[in-house]
């Protein structure tokens, strides 16, 4: 290991913004395996799907339906 770096050519860590934050969330088990179903079908980890779909989600702004029968 060096006693020193030069980091004066340096740039920004662009994923910076897009952190992860870990939390704690009830999913019913059936929407659990719906997720993992499809995740399995595309070849990547089901927490990353439902990301994917959140992010998807927010970005498009969609409203929740919050109506019952």
């Amino acid at each position: 290991m060096r006693k020193s770096y030069d980091f004066s050519n340096s740039s920004e860590n662009p994923y910076a913004n897009k952190l992860k934050k870990q939390i704690t969330i009830r999913i019913d088990e059936d929407t659990i395996d719906y997720f993992k179903m499809m995740a399995e079908s595309k070849g990547i980890p089901y927490q990353s799907l439902i990301n994917l779909y959140l992010r998807d989600c927010a970005a498009q702004r969609k409203e929740l339906l919050t109506t019952w029968e």
